[in-house]
């Protein structure tokens, strides 16, 4: 392992340096290609693992709303969405164009500009290329052994959760995202603007972290629990509104007036 582990480390370095979509310094070592085999390989471990939901209704609502918010992404990714049929109220999104969506979560993202604030969310985590800077930072640690285990084509066990967990992905049945306050915050303002451009009303992304507080009685939300606490998070989106409304606005004069149902 430590025969691949300099070069691979040395040849990273040189693509260390990036920009965040909101203009934040970034120090990247995975190549953009690399962290999309790695979301893809999780996420078809997801789907032979986990039950996938067969209710074809609730299957074409959580696809319109994830098609129009990841129209504006700026990028040419097609998107895949799959539809998990468990309680928790969560969801996911990974490098290289995979969403998850727990069923759960359409009890709480209870509108379908709700449920885009969450996509929004996730897919602003995937945009600004978090899972690579968790990724990076652990190279640094005894869990970057595991990921180089991983990306060496080491099955074991031990090298798959190393890559799961960098890139967010708990081990149990469930999604955690254990990124930083300021990985959280970035992905709001992301989102926030991404689904206003789509044409969902992004004040609607308050409403649902009042349902998310509601509904964790008090607990940190299962969804994006780690930072920042629901009322910080409604309080950042709610400064951010004055820059989203008039995104929202010029979407609905254009004719972006999604009808998911």
């Amino acid at each position: 392992m430590k025969r691949i582990a300099l070069p691979v480390l040395t040849a990273l370095a040189l693509t260390a340096c990036a920009t965040s979509p909101l203009g934040r310094s970034q120090f990247l070592l995975m190549p953009a290609d690399q962290m999309d085999q790695m979301g893809v390989t999780a996420y078809d471990q997801m789907k032979t693992e986990q039950k996938i939901s067969t209710n074809s209704k609730q299957k074409r609502y959580v696809q319109c709303v994830a098609s129009a918010v990841t129209a504006e992404s700026g990028s040419e990714q097609q998107w895949e969405v799959t539809l998990f049929d468990d309680p928790a109220a969560n969801a996911f999104a990974l490098p290289g164009g995979k969403i998850g969506v727990y069923t759960g979560l359409l009890k709480v993202a209870k509108t379908q500009d709700q449920l885009a604030a969450v996509l929004g969310h996730e897919v602003g985590h995937v945009l600004a290329q978090h899972s690579n800077e968790r990724m990076s930072i652990q190279y640094a640690t005894e869990t970057g052994t595991q990921l180089l285990a991983a990306l060496a084509g080491d099955s074991g066990g031990a090298a798959q959760q190393g890559l799961m967990a960098a890139l967010g992905l708990g081990t149990q049945v469930g999604v955690t995202l254990p990124f930083s306050r300021k990985h959280e915050s970035e992905a709001d303002i992301i989102g926030l603007q991404m689904m206003a451009r789509a044409g969902f009303d992004p004040r609607q992304s308050v409403e649902l972290w009042k349902n998310m507080a509601a509904a964790s009685n008090g607990s940190p939300p299962e969804l994006l629990s780690t930072h920042p606490s629901s009322g910080t998070r409604i309080e950042d989106l709610e400064a951010s509104m004055p820059e989203a409304l008039p995104l929202y606005q010029q979407a609905r004069a254009a004719g972006k007036r999604p009808n998911c149902g």
